[in-house]
């Protein structure tokens, strides 16, 4: 038998004996090369009956038109062929093939088994329109399969993951431009081509923003709506509408909680509380900025309390799916940790090496950063403070890298927080969401992190400190093994292991929230600020109550000739504690908590060396003296926004050290914001 395969059938022809055959083969093989262009080669062997054979190559180039009913009917395909069918495999190369259709429908790309498989492009012509509908991606089986980007006729755009050529996982749709009718953003989770899930809705022409949950393209279930006028909704919503219970916040602070019918509209009970705390309670129906009509009580005075330290983790779930998915995992933390850093390491050596073959190469310090990234880190045993260093250094590099796993969830994270908070959600009522979130991140980050470093201590684990064996240097007649005191070991957390990778590139979003939100205390600390530093130094030291001790110069009674001398260096300004000062400006510089905790000592530590040269001596700080000094040097560092800072190192501070010195130097300098806000200026 001779099996003949051909793009759209298989034949088997059965000969009646092996000579029969053998003419049959080397008649089929001359055939397929002379049509692939081999005519020119000896023929002679064939009439003879010779031994020899002529066989084509199994891979080569040609072009076919289908003619089967199907989706390929009436299609041209030219390109490269393995055994009968439309390839893109040889090694790790791909081939490209080009597939046409009668009516303008055009793929450009890669193919296996006779279908696209692999990276590659289409184009579709909308006839209603007169234009083409265009995808660049990934393809599966024949279909739109993984990420692409597929740009539509009527001008919509949507870049992320597709399954069986629907939307489906995470990923962003813009629609329209700044200049046309309807522009928006929505970016989020897919089901079946349909927003479903978690997603941020951002409506430019309206100024609105929403950030909740979806069901079949429409907001439902719990969300945030958020305006470019100031007005904050949080609560239900149904049908694409605010329907059920929510909160209405205004930009003065008047507070509605009750029911909603319709959006801004409410219908039902609810509590309407004003900026001075008084509030209505009763039936109200209207929309709201249009006049309310209200059937209730007013009553005097009352503490409204709203709980907004609401942290999902169902945000974003879609985006984390997709790096498990990536290391093998059909479940999070479901999988083997062997494969998951195979899949790694191949993913980065064909990646690299398909950026190598693009005209655009890698620069020789991203080419080597790709490469040891390959190499798989020993990822089992027990840890050290030398392994946590070493894994450490690898979550830095591997996050920085968007062809890595962590890298490109690291960067799709980074695009939908800053699509999330920026503009109009640029919302000082979202900074309890926007600080939720990134700790949402930490810990989930964390999970994957600990699935590749198994033997990772978990959240507020200790890896203790390694202990010497002093017995070498114990005294003579001394008793045996004495080992060295075990040193504090570190603490595990997934704030010190992450944010340094992750904070920087969402800190400005962020600050701007956290200025927002302490917009009124920050200007009341400028203005202290700025009318105190108009003093000269000793006038300024002398108002906080600095002791004379720590002045830059003591004047004896019994010495006047050095009179003249402190009226210069009275009229001086910025001249006393400069290099501490200096230091603490550092603080608007660094983006972690633990990077401003580190100015903060810093700070302190430039004090303490101040003085101690002053007096000539080891000098031991009490509270008492040491608060006031404090508060010149911050009064004097010109901090703009120091209350951001504070509140941005209260809410993210690793929490293992709020108890230790640190945590203590941190008080100190939250106190002295508080204090300079009160501060009576005379």
């Amino acid at each position: 038998m001779v099996k003949l395969i051909t793009p759209e059938e298989t034949f088997a022809l059965l000969a009646s004996s092996p000579t029969e055959k053998a003419k049959w083969l080397r008649s089929i093989n001359q055939a397929v090369e002379q049509a692939l262009g081999g005519a020119g080669q000896d023929t002679a062997s064939i009439g003879s009956g010779s031994s020899q054979k002529t066989e084509p190559p199994v891979s080569r180039t040609a072009s076919y038109t289908f003619c089967k009913e199907g989706r390929l009917k009436e299609a041209k395909y030219g390109g490269h062929w393995l055994s009968g069918k439309p390839t893109a495999a040889m090694t790790w190369m791909f081939f490209s093939g080009v597939l046409k259709w009668p009516d303008g429908r055009i793929y450009t790309g890669t193919f296996k088994n006779g279908l696209e498989d692999g990276f590659g492009e289409f184009v579709a012509t909308n006839k209603t329109l007169n234009k083409n509908d265009q995808y660049q991606g990934h393809w599966k089986d024949g279909k739109m399969h993984g990420l692409g980007t597929y740009s539509y006729a009527s001008g919509e755009v949507y870049d992320g993951c597709f399954q069986d050529s629907m939307r489906h996982g995470h990923g962003m749709l813009r629609s329209g431009k700044l200049n046309t009718s309807s522009p928006s953003v929505f970016i989020g989770q897919w089901l079946q081509d349909k927003k479903t899930g978690y997603g941020v809705f951002d409506d430019i022409t309206k100024g609105e923003k929403y950030m909740g949950m979806w069901q079949d393209h429409q907001r439902q279930g719990n969300g945030v709506v958020v305006t470019q006028f100031g007005l904050y909704y949080e609560g239900a919503f149904k049908e694409n509408k605010m329907m059920g219970t929510g909160i209405l916040l205004s930009e003065d602070d008047t507070t509605y909680e009750g029911e909603f019918s319709d959006d801004w509209t409410l219908n039902g009970k609810g509590v309407l509380t004003m900026p001075n705390a008084d509030y209505l309670e009763g039936s109200f129906n209207g929309e709201w900025g249009s006049g309310l009509k209200v059937t209730g009580s007013y009553f005097k005075p009352h503490l409204f309390d709203m709980d907004k330290d609401k942290s999902r983790d169902d945000k974003w779930q879609a985006v984390f799916e997709e790096c498990w998915s990536e290391l093998g995992c059909e479940t999070p933390g479901q999988g083997e940790n062997g494969k998951a850093w195979e899949n790694i390491a191949v993913a980065l050596t064909t990646s690299r090496r398909l950026i190598q073959e693009s005209p655009e190469a890698l620069s020789r310090s991203h080419s080597r950063t790709l490469e040891s990234l390959e190499v798989i880190p020993q990822h089992e045993g027990p840890i050290t403070m030398e392994r946590y260093h070493t894994i450490r250094l690898y979550l830095i590099k591997a996050c920085d890298t968007p062809l890595h796993s962590l890298g490109r969830l690291l960067e799709t994270l980074v695009a939908v927080y800053r699509m999330t908070y920026v503009g109009v959600g640029a919302n000082r009522r979202l900074l309890p969401q926007a600080v939720n979130e990134i700790k949402s991140y930490l810990n989930r980050i964390f999970l994957i992190v600990r699935f590749l470093f198994p033997d990772l201590p978990e959240e507020g684990g200790l890896i203790p400190e390694p202990t010497t064996n002093l017995q070498d240097k114990r005294e003579p007649g001394s008793s045996g093994a004495h080992l060295e005191s075990p040193k504090p070991g570190r603490v595990v957390s997934s704030s010190a292991l992450l944010l340094p990778v992750l904070l920087p590139r969402l800190y400005p979003p962020l600050f701007t929230l956290y200025a927002l939100d302490k917009e009124k205390e920050d200007d009341v600390y400028w203005e202290c600020v700025l009318r105190l530093n108009k003093q000269p130094d000793l006038a300024l030291l002398a108002f906080l109550g600095v002791q004379q001790k720590f002045w830059p110069v003591s004047i004896p009674t019994s010495m006047p000739e050095l009179a003249e001398k402190q009226q210069v260096l009275s009229s001086t300004k910025d001249a006393c504690f400069a290099s501490a000062v200096e230091t603490l400006q550092q603080i608007s510089t660094t983006f972690t908590p633990s990077d401003k905790l580190q100015v903060i000592q810093l700070t302190f530590e430039e004090i303490t060396q101040t003085v101690q040269s002053l007096l000539k001596q080891d000098f031991l700080w009490s509270m008492d003296d040491l608060f006031p000094v404090f508060l010149y040097v911050v009064l004097r560092a010109r901090i703009r926004n120091l209350g951001s800072e504070v509140s941005l190192i209260e809410d993210l501070m690793d929490p293992c050290v709020q108890h230790g010195e640190h945590g203590i130097m941190f008080t100190t300098l939250k106190a002295c914001y508080y204090q300079i806000q009160h501060e009576k200026i005379t």
